[in-house]
């Protein structure tokens, strides 16, 4: 391979990216299994998890906003999470069309018992790892995102 091939990977930023992605992936995956036995994927507990933020408060598109993903695939997943008798929706006094999405009983106990599943492997993870360097990384992250956002808002590439 040439010098010119790694090239993309040197790039520090690239690099970060990188392992952002591979870490969504593991995410994804450890998940899926962790939440199957509770009827959950990754993204039905990622949607309870953005209705649980939002108290009942978010419409579907705000649960989109809050998760940074598009608002047709955050319906889908809540129209499953409906048909399953995990989630329903509230009249909305901001907006007649939009309404919000709520957790019914069972999807709050579904989400309970993710959420206690989740905690061990939480603790494990940042085991070793100072607060104050968990802080920073999260807010690297975010002024990373918030640049990339406003790039796409300025229709900028560069």
């Amino acid at each position: 391979m040439t010098d010119e091939a790694h090239a993309p990977f040197d790039h520090p930023a690239n690099a970060l990216v990188l392992e952002v992605f591979r870490l969504n992936g593991a995410l994804i995956r450890f998940g899926d299994a962790l939440v199957k036995p509770l009827g959950l994927s990754s993204a039905r507990w990622q949607v309870l998890g953005s209705i649980a933020h939002g108290r009942g408060t978010f419409s579907v598109a705000r649960l989109a906003d809050n998760m940074g993903l598009a608002r047709q695939s955050v319906q889908r997943i809540v129209d499953e999470l409906a048909e399953a008798g995990l989630v329903g929706f509230e009249a909305n006094p901001a907006h007649k069309r939009a309404k919000l999405v709520v957790m019914t009983p069972r999807g709050e106990r579904a989400f309970a018992r993710a959420t206690d599943l989740w905690r061990p492997v939480a603790d494990a993870m940042a085991g070793g790892l100072a607060a104050r360097d968990l802080r920073k990384t999260i807010d690297n992250l975010a002024a990373l995102r918030g640049r990339l956002e406003d790039q796409s808002e300025n229709g900028s590439s560069a």
